[in-house]
C-alpha cells in the first residue's frame, strides 16, 4: 500500500538568490530526500535584491522550513535573523536558515563544508604548517577560518587589492599576513598549501594567470572552483605532480547541515552523489 503523507508530513526547502538558476543544491539534496526516503522537496526560488525580508516573512505561509541562501543575500540574510551561530556571527554572513520555535535562525557552513571536503577528499591536508591564500572576498574569510582552526601555523594572504587583504587578515591576528598579489610566486616557495578562493578560472569568469613553477615540492593546490570540475590551476598542479582538491566536495559538504536541521537526518556526502553532480557539471560543458 502506497504511504498517504499528509501535509503537516511534507517539509519543503530552497535555495535562494539571484541569479539562481544555476544552483545545484536541488540536485543535491533531492537526492538525500530520495535516499532516506523523507517527504519532501527542495527548489530554487529567485529572491531579487531589496526582496529578502518579505520573503522571509512570507516563508511559513509558503510551506518553507529553511533556505539555503546565495549572493546577494548572505549578509542581509545574517541581519535579519533572530539568532546566529558563532561562526556565522565571525563570518558576517550566512548560508543557512532555518526556523526554531518559531524564530529564523542562521549559520554560515562554508567553512564546516571546506575542512570536511579536504578530509575527505585530501586526507591529512592538516599536516601542512604554512598555506598561500589567493583572494580576500567572503569565501577567503570562511576558508582562513577553517585553516586557523585546523592548526595551520601561517596563512599569507594575497589580493590584487592590498588593502582589502590587510583588513581581511587584521580580523585574524599575528598569524595571517597580507601581501599584494604581485608577491605570490616568492610566496609559494614556503607555501605547504596554496589554496584559490577567487572566482578566476570559473567558467565565464577570467583566467587565473599564476604559474606553479615556484611552488615547493609536495604542496597541496585547492581550488573551492567547481565549474570545470579541473580548473587550469589543478591542471597545472597535477602535471607538476601534487595533490590537488576541487571545490565540488566544499559545495557537498556545506549542505549537509541545513539538510540535517531542516529534514531531521544527517546525510552522508558518497561516491554516487558526487558522480550525479559531475555528471551534471560536465553536461554544462565543465
Amino acid at each position: 500500500m502506497d504511504q498517504i503523507v499528509s501535509a503537516m508530513e511534507f517539509k519543503r526547502a530552497c535555495v535562494i538568490g539571484s541569479p539562481i538558476a544555476h544552483s545545484r543544491s536541488p540536485l543535491i539534496h533531492n537526492y538525500w530526500l530520495q535516499h532516506h526516503g523523507i517527504a519532501g522537496s527542495y527548489d530554487k526560488i529567485e529572491v531579487k535584491p531589496g526582496e529578502l525580508a518579505a520573503f522571509f516573512a512570507s516563508m511559513a505561509d509558503r510551506g518553507l522550513v529553511g533556505c539555503n541562501v546565495t549572493v546577494p543575500h548572505k549578509e542581509e540574510a545574517l541581519r535579519l535573523a533572530q539568532h546566529r551561530t558563532p561562526r556565522a556571527e565571525e563570518f558576517g554572513a550566512a548560508n543557512t536558515i532555518w526556523f526554531e520555535n518559531g524564530e529564523l535562525c542562521a549559520d554560515n557552513t562554508d567553512s564546516h563544508g571546506y575542512e570536511m571536503s579536504l578530509d575527505q577528499d585530501v586526507p591529512g591536508w592538516d599536516k601542512a604548517e604554512r598555506a598561500l591564500v589567493l583572494g580576500a572576498g567572503g569565501a577567503s574569510r570562511a576558508i582562513i577560518a577553517a585553516l586557523l582552526r585546523r592548526g595551520i601555523g601561517r596563512i599569507d594572504l594575497v589580493n590584487r587589492n592590498f588593502a582589502r587583504a590587510e583588513d581581511l587578515a587584521g580580523l585574524f591576528g599575528k598569524r595571517v599576513h597580507a601581501y599584494g598579489f604581485d608577491q605570490a610566486p616568492l610566496l609559494m616557495r614556503e607555501a605547504d598549501m596554496l589554496v584559490n578562493t577567487t572566482a578566476l578560472g570559473m567558467q565565464g569568469k577570467e583566467p587565473l594567470l599564476l604559474s606553479l613553477d615556484s611552488l615547493k615540492d609536495g604542496a597541496l593546490v585547492s581550488d573551492i572552483v567547481y565549474v570545470p570540475l579541473e580548473t587550469g590551476l589543478l591542471k597545472q598542479a597535477k602535471a607538476r605532480g601534487h595533490r590537488v582538491a576541487g571545490g565540488l566536495g566544499m559545495l557537498l559538504h556545506q549542505a549537509v547541515p541545513g539538510f540535517a536541521a531542516w529534514f531531521g537526518t544527517t546525510p552522508e556526502v558518497t561516491p554516487a552523489l558526487r558522480a550525479i553532480l559531475e555528471d551534471d557539471v560536465r553536461k554544462a560543458g565543465g
